[in-house]
């Protein structure tokens, strides 16, 4: 029962390779592919449904975590890991779907905040620096996750739709909020090696 909560952390993984698989056949872009499926709209939905079961292991297992007390080293290393993978699964899979839709530029800014940030996080270690996690950046990961959420059924909505706005001005409010939890964490990286 205690490795459960570390089990949906790795389900959140699997499940998130899922997603990226499931956009890109949508998009008809796996090798062998000729194009789009006739399904297309069919898979982006199943990977709309898979992505939503991956984001909400993001609550549960930190949630069993600590009503089992289970925490543990590994589940601390994990549960950030697998929130990446999330992310720049749903991101890279909804850019190959719509090379030309709204996501590019947002997502590759989410993503260059996320990599940078892990390695900061590691270049500092040594030094003796931490930079723990901030109630901010734990709302920025959700915000992420339902906007990606969001942009998978906007797809198949025309341009101009509300569902496709709202989904595109949430996604920018997420870059938002992203970028500002990396400049936090930036100036406290500076400070504590002054």
């Amino acid at each position: 029962m205690k490795a459960l909560p570390n089990l949906l952390t790795s389900a959140r993984i699997g499940l998130a390779a899922l997603v990226f698989f499931l956009l890109a056949a949508a998009g008809g872009a796996l090798p062998g592919q000729e194009g789009p499926p006739t399904a297309a709209s069919l898979l982006i939905w199943i990977s709309f449904v898979v992505f939503i079961v991956a984001a909400v292991t993001d609550y549960f297992d930190g949630w069993l975590a600590r009503k089992l007390e289970a925490t543990s080293p590994w589940g601390a290393v994990l549960d950030p890991i697998a929130d990446k993978i999330a992310v720049a699964a749903a991101i890279l899979g909804l850019v190959v779907l719509s090379p030309r839709g709204a996501l590019p530029l947002p997502g590759f800014l989410i993503l260059f905040r996320e990599v940078f940030i892990s390695g900061l996080r590691e270049g500092v270690a040594p030094r003796g620096v931490r930079l723990p996690v901030t109630q901010l950046a734990k709302w920025k990961t959700t915000l992420q996750l339902v906007a990606l959420a969001l942009e998978m059924p906007a797809t198949l909505a025309p341009y101009g739709s509300p569902l496709r706005v709202g989904a595109d001005l949430l996604l920018w409010l997420a870059v938002l909020v992203t970028l500002w939890t990396g400049f936090e964490y930036l100036r406290g990286a500076v400070k504590a090696l002054r």
